[in-house]
Order: structure tokens, then sequence, then C-alpha cells
């Protein structure tokens, strides 16, 4: 199992997308869970637990929760208006 914690929540976009391409390489075939802020790190997972004050609030892919127009899908149109 791999853990990250906010991976590249101090690096610019270029270095965060070459992490992003050796994290997927790492991560293939493994349990991750991915603690991130930027939805640019977890927008291809296969599950994503938006949560709130320790509560999760809502679950399922990156569509979906858009789909669900909820608290997820309101961060997302805030970072990338």
């Amino acid at each position: 199992m791999l853990i990250f914690d906010e991976a590249t929540s101090s690096v610019d976009t270029r270095t965060e997308q070459a992490i992003a391409k050796a994290m997927d390489a790492l991560m293939a075939n493994r349990t991750s869970f991915v603690i991130a802020h930027r939805l640019s790190a977890i927008r291809d997972a296969d599950l994503i637990l938006y949560m709130k004050h320790g509560d999760i609030l809502e679950h399922g892919t990156h569509e979906q929760l858009l789909a669900k127009d909820g608290a997820y899908a309101n961060l997302c149109n805030s970072q990338f208006a």
C-alpha cells in the first residue's frame, strides 16, 4: 500500500506533471491513497472520497462527482474556472 499526502503541493505545474507520471507507474496494480487539494492530482483515480472535517461527503469517480453537482463539483469549478 502506498500513501501520498500532498505529494505535489509545493511544486510547479511542470514538476507536478513529471511526478504524476512517475506516480502512475509506481501505483500500477497497487492500492494507493492520495491526499490532495490539487484536483489535478486525483482526477484519474478509480475512487475519490471528498471529505470535510473527517466526514465523507461524496464519493465516486471524477466524472460521477461532477455530475452530482455537489461540493466536489464546486471545488472543481473554483480550481479550473
